[in-house]
C-alpha cells in the first residue's frame, strides 16, 4: 500500500515555498566580490569574412576576440557523430575570421556594469566583407548553393536514409495520398533566460561556472576540452533554472568565453542574455520540410509511408547532441505507435546561415506528429471515414504489447486505440458534427481534430551508443544518506528546470524508507556535490535518477531494518519498514533512533553490522533501456472565422498514459504546459529570416507567444499502463504535452475547412495562411 504522501500522491510542491515568495536564487540573484559584467559584440550580417576590428584606445583592455582565446590555447566547441557521413564543424565562442549567422558572438567587453559592457560594445567596429547567404534548407542543398563551412563539399551536416525498397506498395496500392508539410523555425522562451557567473575558487584551485543549465556534468567536460584543464579543476553549479525546454541542455559559447575571462582576469565575471540576445542569435529549433506519402487499403489501413525529410540544423553542430539529432531522429520515428509493415524515409541535417538548431520539448517528435497525423487525416478523407476510426484500425493494439514497430522502436506497454475512443468519446464528437451540420450564425466554420502520439522517453545505452556522440547515458547513480537526526539527504547529478525534482524524488524516497518529505532535502545541480548524470532531457529523470534514487533507499532499507531488528532484539527476517519505523510484532523503533545508534552509540550496533552504514550510492538503468513510451491522444474543436482566418478553441481534451504517476498533480502541470507551447507551435510562433539572413522576429511585438487568454481550458484524463521495464512501472511525460497540439488543431481546421476544400499543411497556422488556403481553393475551383 502506497504511503499517503508516497508515489502516485498529489502532494503540493516542496519548491514552491521559496519559488512563489520570491526567494529563489538565479544566475541574476548571484552578486560575488569583483564581479564584472560581460557584453557581446554580435555580428549583424548572416554570413561574411572578418577582415579586421577597430576597438577605441581606451577600450583595449577591455575587449577581447577569438585571437585572444587562440592565444591562450583556447579551442573551439566540436559537437561531433559516429553516424556515418556526419560532417564535423568547428565553432569558435568567438567568431574565427568569419560570422556565418546574424547575432553570433564576435568579440567580448567587460566594464563594471551590463551598461557600460553594452557601451563598449557599441563602440567597437567590425570590418565585414559580406558573402551570399543560405537562408531556405531546400536552396541550400543544392549544387552551387554557397558554402556555409567551405572545406566542405555540400552544405550538409549528415543524410540518413531508414527502411527499404517500397515501391511494389506504392504501385499497387489502392489509396495514395501525398502531401508537402512544413513547420517553423521557433524559440524556447523560457521564463529565465540563459546565465552564467564565472570565478577561479583558490582554495580549491577550481573554476566555478554557476549557469542556467540542465546538464552540469556535460557542461563540464564540454568546458575541458575547450579550456584544456582537467574536469577536476572544474565545478559547474546549476542554481535555481527558471524553465530549459532544451535551450539549457548543451555548452554554450558564451559559457566558454566567460571560463576564460574569470581565469585570465582573476576575478568574477557574469553574463545573463537579454531576451533580443535570445531571440535572435540563440534558442533556434524545429524548422521542418516533408514530402511524404501514405499508401493505404480500401478501408485505410496502411501498407506504407515514404518520406524526405529537411531539418535546417543552422550553421554549426551544438554540443553535445550534434546537429545530426533531429534529423536522424525524424527518420527512426516517423512511424512512431503506427502498425505498418513498409517504410521508407530519407533525412537532411542542412547547413544554413543561421543559428544552430538545439533540441526543444518534444525533440522532433512534434514535427514528425504534425506530418503523420495529417497523413491520417488525409487518407481517412480518401477512404470516406472519420480519422479516429482510422486511427483506431492502423494504432498497434494492447494485445501486441511489448511491440516492436518498422523502425524496431520497442514500445513497452500501452493501450493507442482506447485513448483515441476515450478522448473522441469526451469530446462528445456527434455533438459536433451535429452543430457543423446546423451551421453557426455568425458563419464561421467549426472543425474537429485528434492527434495520437508517443513520447519515446528515459533513452538508455542501447539507443545512444551508436550516435557517437560524446556522451551515451549508461547507469544514472543516485546518493542516500540518514542523517543523525533521522532526516534524508538525497543527492542526484539531474538539475531541475521546472520538473519538481525537489517533491518527486522525495516522494519516491517516502515510498521506500517512510521519512516525512519535510524531512527530505535533494541536493542536485553540482558537479561538486553529486554522482556523475548526463543530465535533465528527454523526460528521463524520473525513469533513470528516480530510479536509482528507489534503489540506493532500499539498499539502505536493509541496513536498517538489520539495526533495527539487532535493537528490538529480534531476527532481520521478521522486522519489517513501515512509516519511519522498523516494527517487529508490536514493537518499534524509529529511524531517528537508529541514526541515532549509528552515528552516536555504535556500541548498540550489531557485530556484523554493514560497514557501509546509512549512505548508500546506487546506478539503476531500467531492465530494457531501449526507453519508456508514454502516449496521449488530443481532441480539439476550433471555430474558424473564413473571412478573417481567426482560429478560437472550443474545447480541448487530453488522453495521457504516462504509465505510473509518482505525483499526478506534477503529471497535470507538466501536460498543461506543455499545451500551452503546443498552440504556441500550432497557431502563433515563427522565427522568419529575409533573403539575407536577417531574423525578422527580435522583438515580442513580432514573435508572438501564447498568453492566458489564448489557452483554453483542457481537460486531462489519465490511463494508467505502468511500464514492465522501470522502477514502479513509471514513464516520462515531461515534454509530451507539447507533442500534439499542432497536429491535432491542423486536423481540426482541415475539418473546419473541408466545406471550402481548403487545406493547411504548415505550422503555424496563422490567420494570413489559413485565408490564403481559403483563396487557393476558390481559385482552383
Amino acid at each position: 500500500m502506497a504511503h499517503a504522501t508516497g508515489v502516485g500522491a498529489r502532494v503540493r510542491r516542496k519548491e514552491d515555498e521559496r519559488l512563489l515568495r520570491g526567494r529563489g536564487r538565479f544566475v541574476g540573484d548571484i552578486a560575488l566580490v569583483g564581479m564584472k559584467e560581460l557584453a557581446f559584440v554580435r555580428s549583424p550580417v548572416a554570413h561574411a569574412r572578418i577582415r579586421g576590428f577597430d576597438i577605441p584606445e581606451e577600450h583595449r583592455g577591455a575587449v577581447f576576440t577569438w585571437e585572444d582565446m587562440q592565444a591562450a590555447g583556447i579551442k573551439a566547441i566540436r559537437a561531433v557523430s559516429g553516424l556515418p557521413g556526419f560532417k564535423v564543424s568547428e565553432q569558435p565562442a568567438l567568431a574565427d575570421g568569419k560570422v556565418r549567422f546574424v547575432g553570433e558572438p564576435v568579440a567580448v567587453c567587460i566594464a563594471a556594469t551590463r551598461a557600460e559592457a553594452e557601451d563598449i560594445a557599441a563602440q567597437v567596429f567590425v570590418d565585414f566583407e559580406e558573402l551570399p547567404v543560405n537562408t531556405d534548407m531546400l536552396e541550400a542543398v543544392k549544387p552551387g548553393a554557397p558554402l556555409v563551412h567551405e572545406h566542405w563539399a555540400d552544405n550538409v551536416f549528415l543524410e540518413t536514409n531508414v527502411g527499404g525498397n517500397i515501391r511494389e506498395v506504392a504501385a499497387t496500392a489502392p489509396v495514395k495520398v501525398s502531401r508537402t508539410i512544413r513547420t517553423a523555425r521557433q524559440c524556447m522562451v523560457p521564463l529565465e533566460g540563459k546565465g552564467v557567473v564565472a570565478h577561479w575558487e583558490r582554495q580549491a584551485e577550481q573554476l566555478v561556472l554557476t549557469t542556467a543549465t540542465q546538464m552540469p556534468h556535460i557542461v563540464r567536460a564540454g568546458l575541458s576540452e575547450c579550456l584544456g584543464i582537467d574536469q577536476g579543476a572544474i565545478r559547474v553549479i546549476a542554481p535555481d533554472v527558471g524553465g530549459g525546454f532544451g535551450w539549457k541542455g548543451l555548452l554554450q559559447p558564451e559559457e566558454v568565453v566567460a571560463g576564460w575571462l574569470a581565469m585570465k582576469l582573476d576575478h568574477p565575471v557574469r553574463w545573463t542574455e537579454d531576451r533580443r540576445e535570445h531571440l535572435v542569435a540563440a534558442a533556434n529549433c524545429r524548422e521542418h520540410h516533408y514530402e511524404i506519402t501514405a499508401y493505404a487499403d480500401e478501408r485505410g489501413k496502411l501498407l506504407g509511408i515514404e518520406a524526405d525529410a529537411w531539418v535546417d540544423a543552422g550553421a554549426y553542430s551544438v554540443y553535445p547532441f550534434s546537429a545530426c539529432l533531429e534529423a536522424a531522429q525524424v527518420g527512426s520515428i516517423l512511424p512512431g505507435p503506427y502498425d505498418f509493415q513498409h517504410y521508407r524515409c530519407r533525412t537532411f541535417s542542412v547547413c544554413t546561415n543561421k543559428p544552430p538548431i538545439v533540441p526543444f520539448r518534444g525533440v522532433a517528435r512534434t514535427g514528425v506528429c504534425f506530418a503523420m497525423e495529417q497523413m491520417i487525416d488525409a487518407v481517412a478523407e480518401a477512404v470516406g471515414r472519420e480519422p479516429w476510426e482510422v486511427r483506431v484500425e492502423n494504432l498497434v493494439p494492447p494485445e501486441k504489447m511489448p511491440f516492436d514497430n518498422v523502425t524496431k522502436k520497442h514500445f513497452d506497454s500501452g493501450d493507442y486505440p482506447e485513448s483515441v475512443r476515450r478522448a473522441v468519446a469526451a469530446l462528445e464528437l456527434e455533438g459536433w458534427r451535429a452543430r457543423q451540420t446546423r451551421g453557426e450564425p455568425d458563419g464561421r466554420l467549426v472543425g474537429v481534430g485528434v492527434a495520437t502520439y508517443c513520447e519515446q522517453s528515459a533513452h538508455g545505452t542501447a539507443v545512444y551508443h551508436g550516435w557517437g556522440i560524446p556522451m551515451v547515458p549508461g547507469h544514472e547513480q543516485a546518493q542516500a544518506r540518514i542523517t543523525p537526526d533521522g532526516g534524508l539527504e538525497l543527492r542526484v547529478g539531474v538539475q531541475s528546470h521546472g520538473q519538481s525534482m525537489e517533491t518527486t524524488f522525495a516522494q519516491v524516497a517516502n515510498e521506500v524508507l517512510g521519512i516525512e518529505l519535510g524531512k527530505i532535502k535533494l541536493v542536485h545541480g553540482d558537479t561538486g556535490l553529486t554522482p556523475y548524470s548526463t543530465g535533465t532531457w528527454g523526460s528521463r529523470s524520473m525513469v533513470m535518477a528516480g530510479g536509482a534514487v528507489s534503489t540506493a533507499c532500499k539498499t539502505l532499507a536493509e541496513r536498517v531494518l538489520k539495526i533495527g531488528a539487532h535493537l528490538l532484539q529480534a531476527r532481520p527476517e521478521d522486522a519489517r519498514l513501515e512509516e519511519g519505523c522498523v516494527r517487529v510484532g508490536q514493537a518499534s523503533i524509529p529511524i531517528k533512533d537508529i541514526a541515532h545508534t549509528w552515528y552516536r552509540a555504535p556500541q548498540l550496533l550489531p557485530l556484523d553490522v554493514d560497514r557501509g552504514g546509512l549512505e548508500a550510492t546506487s546506478g539503476y538503468k531500467p531492465k530494457s533501456d531501449h526507453g519508456t513510451f508514454s502516449y496521449a491522444t488530443h481532441a480539439v474543436a476550433v471555430a474558424v472565422d473564413p473571412e478573417l482566418g481567426t482560429v478560437q478553441i472550443l474545447d480541448y481534451v487530453v488522453v495521457e498514459d504516462a504509465g505510473t504517476m509518482v505525483n499526478p498533480m506534477v503529471v497535470d502541470g507538466q501536460i498543461y504546459g506543455g499545451v500551452a507551447q503546443g498552440i504556441g507551435t500550432a497557431l502563433y510562433e515563427q522565427m522568419p529570416y529575409d533573403a539575407e539572413g536577417q531574423p525578422l522576429a527580435s522583438t515580442f511585438m513580432d514573435y508572438l507567444i501564447p498568453g492566458f487568454t489564448e489557452v483554453p481550458h483542457v481537460r486531462i484524463l489519465h490511463m494508467l499502463t505502468p511500464s514492465p521495464y522501470t522502477e514502479f512501472g513509471v514513464k516520462g511525460i515531461g515534454e509530451g504535452g507539447a507533442i500534439a497540439p499542432p497536429a491535432a488543431l491542423c486536423n481540426a481546421i482541415n475539418d473546419a475547412l473541408r466545406p471550402l476544400k481548403a487545406v493547411v499543411t504548415d505550422s503555424p497556422m496563422t490567420p494570413e495562411r489559413i485565408v490564403a488556403a481559403i483563396h487557393a481553393a476558390e481559385a482552383s475551383r
